[in-house]
């Protein structure tokens, strides 16, 4: 079966991207692709889907897997300051202690319920929010300002109400958080960890 073609600008590669990996998931219910830090661009097959579907949606998201292969790229050529052991030992036993109960507290003023909430190291999200009302948010949201900290946890929230990025969704958080593009601006200058998706 013929691979999807990739549409490159000059600036965005200089080489032919990687040929994706299909890989079934029984539990999926879409189609997913996503990219990793290493370039590897893996698409998920839900049980009733097929290959030649899974080629279709590919060649659909070309133009965003483009921006994340740049990405990876640009961010494994740039030097990482590493932090000490310790220190990222007591952040996150900090994120631990404070990001649930603010989670919590904006959950209960907007009338969500949340199932459960857990602290991570997510590589390219700052936080996750899954069907079922569980929450996955990024340890090192303590480490920025926090009307920025609290956007993010608002966008989580407001999967609750939709589970998309439609402009339905936007409005929910324009609603709820006015500040949001001026903390997406924030998070996309001075982080290197993509901001909440």
């Amino acid at each position: 079966m013929k691979q999807p073609a990739f549409a490159f600008d000059a600036h965005v590669a200089l080489q032919e991207p990687p040929a994706p990996v299909f890989v079934r998931n029984p539990r999926a219910r879409r189609y997913v692709v996503r990219v990793s830090a290493d370039g590897v661009v893996r698409v998920t097959i839900p049980i009733r889907g097929s290959k030649r579907r899974a080629i279709e949606f590919v060649e659909r998201q070309r133009t965003w897997i483009a921006a994340q292969l740049e990405r990876a790229e640009r961010e494994r050529a740039q030097p990482r300051n590493v932090m000490p052991p310790e220190m990222v030992t007591a952040l996150r036993a900090q994120a631990k202690r404070d990001l649930p109960p603010r989670l919590l507290e904006l959950a209960a003023q907007f009338g969500l319920t949340v199932s459960r909430v857990t602290i991570r190291s997510q590589r390219w999200r700052w936080g996750s929010c899954s069907r079922t009302g569980r929450v996955s948010l990024n340890w090192r949201l303590v480490t920025m300002p926090d009307w920025v900290r609290d956007y993010v946890l608002i966008h989580e929230l407001m999967h609750l109400k939709r589970m998309d990025h439609s402009p339905k969704f936007w409005a929910l958080v324009a609603e709820a958080c006015p500040n949001y593009e001026e903390a997406r601006a924030w998070l996309t200058k001075f982080k290197t960890v993509h901001p909440a998706a």
